[in-house]
């Protein structure tokens, strides 16, 4: 019933790497890590969401502007725009949707 769980801590840092911690219908917690100097492609998230980072910085592309996001550091985005990170250290956060 209970669950205590490393994934956060143990996944890698090598080039982009994406792990579904939650899949629920209602809820999605994505955790990614991205190696410096890593690009997360053009792509759009299936509704609005949360991120946070948990360690580095990156640097996030939505709508023409660049929001710099460093450890520690909260960001909301809607679904459905189209958006790309650039890891500017090892960087590692969660996407909750």
């Amino acid at each position: 019933m209970y669950n205590i769980s490393d994934e956060i801590k143990i996944q890698e840092y090598n080039k982009l790497q994406v792990k579904k911690l939650v899949n629920k219908d209602s809820l999605e917690i994505l955790c990614i890590t991205l190696e410096k100097d890593t690009l997360f492609p053009e792509h759009t998230s299936p509704r609005d969401a949360e991120l946070f980072v948990l360690e580095g910085a990156i640097e996030f592309h939505i709508n023409g502007t660049t929001y710099n996001l460093k450890t520690q550091q909260h960001f909301n985005f809607p679904g459905e725009t189209v958006h790309w990170v650039l890891a500017t250290e090892n960087s590692k956060f969660l996407i909750i949707r």
